[in-house]
């Protein structure tokens, strides 16, 4: 059974803490690295991943390995499209360098001057907060909070933005890191606000194109129109899935840019060459500087385990789309993403003038795994076989989240009843920040939906007194989560709560869901 929650924290743990003769056309440090990435796709069980290295200015390595779907015959190629998630981040950043260097804002300029409906829950945060501080993630709001505003749903990225309002924060103003995907959102508004020029417009026309990343788009509709594109895949009884992409528009600046490996040798080239590749200055030395600089410290999680001891770092900090860490002794610039079944990693080391990046469709533990690996072949290192290590974590992984479920069952109480007849908790209910919900009866089995969101959707089994098991629809085949109802002191009817493993950027219980009074 798929279990994304399980997977993510040990993936974030792994990207922070984390003689024969060389084949024809391939530089010496790639020898044998093709026999060892068709082993990783077949161990890993994976439709296939796309690789690009890019050395001194040059692209010294491109290409694809696998499927586009598993059970086709399309093989994945340097020019194959996949998403690069979060990486996107860099690309706001990099934008909004751009507007610096032409004197149109500057990284600390207070927010509310570009977009005044943009507040939080602080009245002092929603006043003091910087672009600077939009792409640094110490907003003090919940680690990748906000998501469920944006998932699947129809609403705009200026609406997410404006019910941010009811979001409470869980720290103080730029105390804490905490990753955040809806402070990006916010800053590709910016954007559009300072040259009425959409995000998506502005990063086609300043980045894509002066860098020929021709195949690279954000936007859901252009999907439609590739003809090189590889499917999401999801893992359901450890076997892999194609699913169809999602509208991730609202996401935009934060994650919904979709390339190739070919396309990112490109972009990789421009960032190692602080913004003027080919003699071509995109941005100045001075933003490349800001880009690459620590801005606000990220907490180490160091690992005992004997075989990720080289993943430790001795520094951990974020700077302006980018995580900055120390590896063998060389500063690694990074950047991991992951969207419904598709995950990818960028790794730069500006010194040694190197970047890595890899794209899979299905586990962003393999992406990982191959760029450590790669990283080691071009710094020298004795190469570890980071593919079968990050796979036993994932095995391991996966027999918890079997335990777990195991222990649920054993727990549940047997012979129990709801209080109400099913019909009487059917009805209408609203979260502040969220809007609107609703629960059905149908043929005999309650039924949840999200005004605005038609991936949420779950059929209730009751397990329980009044808490019942959601099934969800979507074919991401997300964790089975509980969602109970409470009744105020005379029995009636308040609201529900969920106890539901958060689902990429979404954590259920940022919500305090009302029932709805009846019309009288």
């Amino acid at each position: 059974m798929h279990r994304r929650a399980a997977v993510l924290p040990l993936l974030f743990v792994l990207l922070l803490v984390l003689g024969a003769s060389p084949a024809a056309g391939q530089p010496a440090p790639l020898s044998g690295f093709d026999d060892y990435a068709n082993t990783a796709v077949r161990d890993w069980n994976v439709p296939g991943l796309a690789v690009s290295v890019v050395k001194d200015g040059k692209v010294v390595f491109s290409k694809g390995y696998g499927l586009r779907k598993v059970g086709g015959t399309e093989p994945v190629d340097e020019h194959t499209l996949l998403s690069i998630g979060s990486i996107s981040k860099s690309f706001t950043a990099v934008a909004l360098g751009m507007l610096v260097d032409e004197g149109k804002l500057s990284w600390d300029d207070p927010v509310s001057q570009y977009l005044p409906y943009f507040q939080l829950h602080d009245p002092y945060v929603t006043r003091e907060l910087t672009i600077r501080d939009l792409l640094v993630h110490r907003s003090g709001l919940p680690e990748v909070s906000g998501g469920i505003l944006w998932y699947g749903s129809d609403y705009s990225r200026e609406e997410v933005l404006k019910r941010l309002r009811y979001l409470k924060p869980v720290s103080s103003f730029r105390s804490t890191f905490a990753y955040q995907s809806v402070t990006y959102m916010a800053a590709g508004e910016i954007i559009r606000a300072v040259t009425g020029k959409s995000w998506d417009d502005f990063i086609r026309e300043r980045i894509f194109t002066p860098l020929g990343m021709n195949e690279s788009n954000s936007l859901f509709r252009d999907l439609k129109k590739a003809k090189n594109l590889a499917l999401p895949h999801v893992r359901i009884d450890g076997k892999p899935v194609a699913i169809a992409y999602r509208d991730s528009d609202a996401l935009g600046p934060a994650g919904s840019i979709v390339s190739s490996a070919h396309d990112m040798a490109r972009y990789m080239r421009m960032l190692l060459a602080e913004g003027s590749p080919d003699g071509k200055k995109l941005y100045s030395e001075k933003v490349a500087r800001e880009l690459f600089t620590a801005q606000m410290l990220v907490p180490i999680r160091p690992s005992s385990h004997p075989q990720l001891k080289a993943l430790n770092t001795r520094f951990s900090a974020y700077g302006l789309g980018w995580f900055l860490r120390e590896y063998r002794g060389r500063v690694l610039v990074s950047h991991s993403g992951g969207m419904d079944g598709m995950a990818a990693i960028v790794m730069l080391v500006p010194e040694e003038k190197l970047g890595i990046t890899v794209l899979s469709h299905n586990d962003g533990g393999i992406s990982i795994a191959m760029a450590y690996r790669l990283l080691d072949v071009w710094l020298g290192a004795p190469p570890s076989d980071w593919a079968g290590i990050v796979l036993k974590f994932r095995e391991e992984g996966d027999q918890k989240a079997k335990d777990a479920e195991a222990a649920l069952v054993a727990a549940r109480v047997q012979g129990t009843k709801p209080a109400l007849e099913l019909g009487r908790y059917a009805g209408s209910y609203r979260d502040r920040m969220y809007g609107d919900l609703s629960i059905t009866q149908e043929n005999g089995r309650l039924v949840l939906r999200f005004s605005h969101s038609p991936s949420f959707t779950a059929d209730l089994e009751h397990w329980q007194y009044d808490t019942f098991r959601l099934h969800w629809r979507d074919p991401m085949n997300w964790p089975k989560g509980f969602l109970t109802f409470s009744m105020d002191a005379k029995g009636k009817l308040k609201g529900f709560a969920f106890d539901q493993p958060s689902l990429l950027d979404v954590h259920f219980n940022e919500l305090s869901v009302e029932r709805v009074p009846d019309a009288p």
